[in-house]
Parts: structure tokens; C-alpha cells; sequence
């Protein structure tokens, strides 16, 4: 964060500046660790969890309890702290929703495609997201109504309006079948020029970069979405549930670039 410009850096909120800082800590940590090898084991959810996403985990919410006391927290690897809940968003007041390392599978597999994710929820609604990813460089953020930034940099989402002229993102195809969007899914891969699993945070960065039309995901938490949808938002595209909602909730999501957001949901949500 120090090779920022100050006029850039001077226009950030304090819960901006905390949230990079404390995401380039955890990130360190996070490579550190991927650097020096990493053992993965599996939580009763059938998800992988490693010591680094604990650790990271944990000097999060520290220093949010620190800096925030009065702020709630949702995590993946600590669940939810006392006036916070992981099924929905708060009506009132805030909460720190964390991912400390979004992508666990394959970074205990050596991939370097890993992050850590932070969002600020106010009323019920994201208005502050981090993404840093360590091992490729990349840092992203966005805070409500003051756009979205890649490495001290604007980005913007494409121009395209046609789905012919697109490039479509997917997460894991095998929840997309699972889930019974198969058949939507295979319409939206027939309607594309390309079509791209990157997964993880590159394929939403994708979107909110201009290199791809629409990410999909489904079967997902809400801490792997949070600050996806403002980043998405931020950088002029557009987030909803499969239902056509705004919620992060609901463990599924279409982002795009905003120009033709309904045929890419009907596509995908027809049966």
C-alpha cells in the first residue's frame, strides 16, 4: 500500500486504509506459507482448511476487534461473532465479512491463485470490498461511490453487449450441474464466443477488469462474494443473486458487465 499516490491514498475512508493494510498482512502470511508448503485437512463440510487460513483468520479479527470494537464479524474459518449472522445481511449497524483464504484448494496445491477477501457491510448493504492476492500481485478495492481500483488503478468493466461477442467465467461447473443449472449453463457455453473456468477471484476480476462479459457462481458463501459485488458494482457492472436480487446470501450469483445483466440470468436460470 505504501507505493499508492498520496492523492489517491489521502481520499480513502479510514475503514478503507485499515481493510487494505490488514489484507497485505494476512496476505504475507498467506504466501509465506504457500512458499514453504502447505497441508491441507478437510472440515465436516468437506472443504479444505489450512493453518495458514486460521492464522490469517484470526489477525483479521483481531485487529478488526481492535480498531472496530463495536463492529460485528463473519468468517469463514470462526463463523459469526455475537449480533452477526451468516444466513443474511444485517438490517443495522456493520459487519466485517472475511475470507482469509479464498481459493484453499488450490493453493494448498501450489496455485498461486489465491486471495484474501474483505468486505464492509453497513445496513444491510456492501459498501467497502478488498481482494489481495499475494502470489500474483494483485490488489483490488472498492468503496461505495468512489469507484473500483486495481493497483492504484481504475478499471472498468467492457463494452460488449452481445453475448456472441462475449467471454464467459465459471466457477466450479461440477455445483452449476449439482445445483440443476446444467441446461441453462449449456445455452449460456452455445451463446458465447469463449468460455473460461478461472475461478476462484480471477474470474470475477475478469469481469470487473473488462477482460470477460459475466462470471457465474453457484454453491458459494457469502464471504466468497462480499466484495466482489462492490468491486463489480463499483467498477460499473452489475451483481445480483440468481433470482435477481442484490443479496450475498443466497450462495449463488451472476456479475457482468451490466449491458445485457437479464438475458445472461434467464439464460442461465431457464430449465
Amino acid at each position: 500500500m505504501e507505493d499508492l499516490p498520496v492523492k489517491l491514498f489521502d481520499a480513502f475512508s479510514a475503514e478503507l486504509v485499515f481493510a487494505l493494510d490488514i489484507c497485505e498482512q494476512a496476505g504475507k502470511i498467506a504466501l509465506t506459507h504457500f512458499n514453504d508448503g502447505i497441508e491441507a485437512v478437510m472440515k465436516e463440510d468437506g472443504s479444505p482448511v489450512t493453518a495458514a487460513d486460521k492464522v490469517c483468520e484470526r489477525l483479521i479479527r483481531e485487529a478488526i476487534a481492535a480498531k472496530f470494537p463495536q463492529d460485528a464479524i463473519l468468517g469463514e474459518e470462526e463463523g459469526a461473532s455475537a449480533g452477526a449472522s451468516h444466513l443474511v445481511a444485517e438490517p443495522s449497524g456493520r459487519k466485517w465479512i472475511v475470507d482469509p483464504i479464498d481459493g484453499t484448494y488450490g493453493y494448498a496445491r501450489g496455485l498461486p491463485i489465491f486471495s484474501t477477501l474483505l468486505a464492509l457491510e453497513k445496513d444491510g448493504e456492501i459498501v467497502l470490498g478488498v481482494v489481495h492476492a499475494p502470489a500474483m500481485e494483485h490488489l483490488y478495492w472498492a468503496e461505495k461511490g468512489r469507484g473500483a481500483f486495481k493497483n492504484g488503478q481504475r478499471i472498468r468493466v467492457s463494452d460488449k453487449v452481445e453475448l456472441a461477442d462475449s467471454q464467459l467465467s465459471f466457477g466450479g461447473i461440477n455445483r452449476i450441474h449439482a445445483l440443476g443449472y446444467w441446461q441453462g449453463f449449456t445455452n449460456l457455453v452455445t451463446s458465447t464466443y469463449r468460455q473460461r473456468g478461472f475461478g476462484d477471484y480471477l474470474g470475477f476480476a475478469c469481469v470487473f477488469e473488462g477482460k470477460a462479459e459475466a462470471h457465474i457462481e453457484v454453491g458459494v458463501k457469502p464471504w466468497d462474494l462480499a466484495p466482489m459485488k462492490i468491486i463489480t458494482e463499483e467498477a460499473g457492472g452489475k451483481f445480483t443473486d440468481l433470482e435477481g436480487g442484490n443479496s450475498v446470501y443466497t450462495g449463488s450469483c451472476v456479475t457482468s458487465n451490466g449491458l445485457n445483466h437479464q438475458q445472461w440470468l434467464q439464460t442461465l436460470t431457464t430449465k
